[in-house]
């Protein structure tokens, strides 16, 4: 006989759909989720069967199939900027408007264009982005001035994000 597979309760959540897992972590804390009932704690594992809600709404378990993902491809135009903030004019959300949660992977900046793809798969989504897969990250840039050898050594050098130079490359 299988012994049930367990599985944290805000990774449970997030692959719902419903929030990430950070989010869930949160309403946790505030006591807005229950388990058959009961205010669960950080960390909790929830079951195959459990009965899991946020504030009274049931959540559904993931299909193992992931046959409920959503994934989209999407050309961003200059302008739209990438978040999940709804607050945020000309938000990504707001400009594709489908009915089900999704979040971009990554981003682009508000005055770039291009592909960029959305999901409601939270799993995908650590996978591409969490920094210890080391993924490649490759861009196409068009510039509106002539290249000079001393900007071309300079953009070699690496640009400051954050304060910070990525010498990796």
């Amino acid at each position: 006989m299988s012994t049930p597979v367990e599985k944290r309760l805000n990774k449970f959540i997030s692959e719902s759909g419903f929030c990430s897992r950070r989010e869930a972590d949160r309403l946790v804390e505030q006591n807005r989720v229950t388990i058959n009932g009961k205010s669960p704690e950080l960390g909790t594992k929830v079951l195959p069967g459990d009965d899991v809600r946020v504030d009274g709404q049931s959540i559904m378990a993931m299909p193992e199939d992931k046959t409920d993902r959503v994934y989209i491809a999407y050309n961003k135009p200059i302008g739209i900027t990438c978040t999940t903030e709804s607050q945020v004019k000309g938000n990504i959300i707001r400009a594709i408007d489908h009915p089900q949660r999704i979040f971009p992977i990554g981003r682009l900046d508000k005055p770039s264009e291009g592909l960029i793809f959305l999901t409601s798969d939270g799993d995908i989504v650590n996978k591409i982005l969490r920094a210890e897969n080391a993924h490649d990250k490759e861009y196409v840039v068009t510039v509106d001035k002539p290249l000079t050898d001393d900007f071309v050594r300079k953009m070699s050098s690496g640009v400051p994000i954050l304060d910070t130079v990525d010498q990796t490359v």
